[in-house]
């Protein structure tokens, strides 16, 4: 399982990286497209749909937003886009988890699919305005995530007591969470550090904040999207946990499907967007 993990991981970062450090961000927005059309596929399989009408789900979305790329030369920045998908993801989010997986089922399908290719478009448009942000400022957002993830795993399992939901996933514990906040912190002190220090073609999130409102406020947000990148793994977990998947797919040898690597990012990337916009 390790062997594939880390096998899957080098391709993606075959893919990726070169279009990531692309002076035009566009290949990288397009590759971005393509991913979010899989985990547009993923998630309506999740929620009934059959094979036509998920593939059919998936190339919508995929072509839907290739057109709105051809059809401007940027991806305009929208900032009531990004506080409206904050607002939904914490209201929208808190009653589902609150709901628990036996209540999603109960939801009219077609408002969970709309649901769900709703999230993964504004998530894919909040992605190619990071970058055309800067690839620094991506990078940062990214990090968040990545951090949170890593740090919430290692200090679940050094120190987990306490469960964060049962029902939902097992796995995860409040202890785990608290690592997680304060490994974004750690990062955030890191990735200053770096911007003072080095050229880049933007400043970082972090950086962005603490000019803006100081280093208080920086702390507090990212608290607050490091929560976020929670409630985006628990709402994935509730999901599958409802409909009894392990995973949203099996495209990625060792770690499931698209929708399981992008969970945590589909609410903080707007999330993220929406305070960089104060």
């Amino acid at each position: 399982m390790l062997k594939q993990r880390v096998l899957t991981a080098v391709v993606l970062l075959v893919l990726w990286m070169p279009t990531l450090w692309l002076h035009s961000p566009w290949p990288f927005i397009v590759l971005a497209l393509i991913l979010v059309s899989v985990a547009a596929w993923e998630w309506s399989r999740l929620n009934g749909l059959d094979a036509t009408g998920a593939r059919a789900c998936g190339a919508g979305l995929g072509c839907a937003g290739l057109l709105v790329v051809f059809a401007s030369n940027t991806l305009p920045d929208v900032p009531m886009l990004w506080w409206l998908a904050a607002c939904a993801w914490i209201a929208g989010g808190a009653s589902v988890l609150r709901a628990g997986p036996a209540r999603w089922p109960v939801a009219p399908r077609g408002l969970r699919i709309a649901v769900g290719l709703a999230m993964l478009a504004v998530a894919w448009w909040a992605l190619a305005q990071a970058r055309i942000i800067g690839v620094n400022y991506l990078l940062s957002v990214l990090c968040v995530v990545w951090m949170a993830d890593i740090a919430a795993y290692f200090g679940g399992r050094t120190c987990g007591r306490r469960k964060l939901s049962a029902v939902i996933s097992p796995g995860k514990s409040w202890e785990g969470v608290a690592s997680g906040v304060l490994g974004v912190l750690l990062l955030a002190i890191g990735w200053m550090a770096f911007d003072a220090r080095v050229a880049t073609d933007s400043a970082s999130l972090f950086t962005q904040l603490t000019q803006r409102f100081g280093a208080p406020s920086m702390a507090l947000a990212m608290v607050a999207l490091a929560g976020m990148s929670v409630v985006g793994d628990l709402f994935e977990s509730l999901v599958k946990r409802a409909v009894g998947a392990k995973d949203s797919s099996g495209l990625l040898p060792g770690h499931g499907g698209v929708l399981d690597r992008i969970d945590a990012l589909l609410p903080v990337l707007p999330c993220a967007l929406a305070i960089t916009t104060l």
